[in-house]
């Protein structure tokens, strides 16, 4: 068969990959959970308070490879996988940096000058490789959490600027961010009070809590759905975004 025989034309059906980022307690796990028939994959402890199906806390890498290799290659019925989180995911991957070099700090990884991070890279690629592998294999939705960090950003067109980022090394950030079909940032919504100037949350219950899909100066996001540049922080929601744009 020719080459440009085998183009293809529209939309291909696939499970979202999506990156959920945010400060602690915004509700990013609940998020997850409420996806279709969640399992877990654990590299923090935080899911007690959570009903879901969760797989054991992983402590090391290979832990975490055994446990992505057994969801894409056993039989089960679950739709959505959940890692949680990736920037504890990164401490398993410095560590297992410094186990092959031989070193108690990626710093030093390789003689240092900054080696270990691209080392590191390597045990992403296998990360992402795998859950590249249970989308495809599993039909499985792939929901990544991380935990949220302030950054400056040396914008070469304006002055410097504050910004919130996912919390892992800017090298990882890129390649998962580059992976997943949208990268949304979980904050609550607030408010600034004009006589005192000070920030206090718009809604009950500690703020309305919401995502945001488009980048900004306040925070790095993305997204190749379509979806409203804000909507609430709930899988149905999400799901209504991406169904809105069909």
């Amino acid at each position: 068969m020719a080459l440009l025989q085998m183009v293809t034309v529209g939309r291909e059906a696939q499970p979202p990959r999506i990156m959920v980022y945010g400060s602690e307690g915004v509700g990013k796990s609940t998020f997850a959970a409420n996806a279709p028939k969640t399992v877990f994959i654990q590299t923090e402890d935080g899911l007690s308070e959570i009903d879901c199906a969760k797989l054991p806390l992983a402590t090391s890498f290979d832990e975490v490879v055994r446990q992505l290799t057994a969801i894409r290659d056993e039989e089960h019925e679950f739709g959505t996988l959940a890692l949680d989180s990736l920037d504890w995911l990164e401490r398993l991957i410095w560590d297992r940096v410094c186990q092959d070099y031989g070193v108690k700090c990626i710093e030093k990884a390789d003689g240092g000058y900054g080696k270990g991070y691209t080392h590191a890279l390597t045990y992403w690629r296998q990360v992402v490789s795998l859950l590249g592998e249970i989308r495809a294999k599993r039909k499985m939705a792939i929901v990544l959490l991380a935990h949220a960090k302030v950054e400056r950003f040396e914008d070469p067109e304006h002055p410097a600027y504050d910004r919130y980022t996912p919390r892992l090394h800017k090298a990882a950030c890129s390649l998962v961010c580059e992976w997943v079909d949208a990268v949304l940032f979980a904050a609550k919504r607030m408010r600034i009070d004009s006589a005192t100037g000070r920030a206090a949350p718009v809604g009950a219950d500690g703020g309305e809590r919401v995502l945001r899909s488009n980048g900004s100066p306040a925070c790095i996001a993305k997204n190749r759905f379509g979806l409203p540049s804000e909507f609430p922080l709930s899988w149905p929601a999400f799901m209504a975004g991406l169904s809105g744009n069909k």
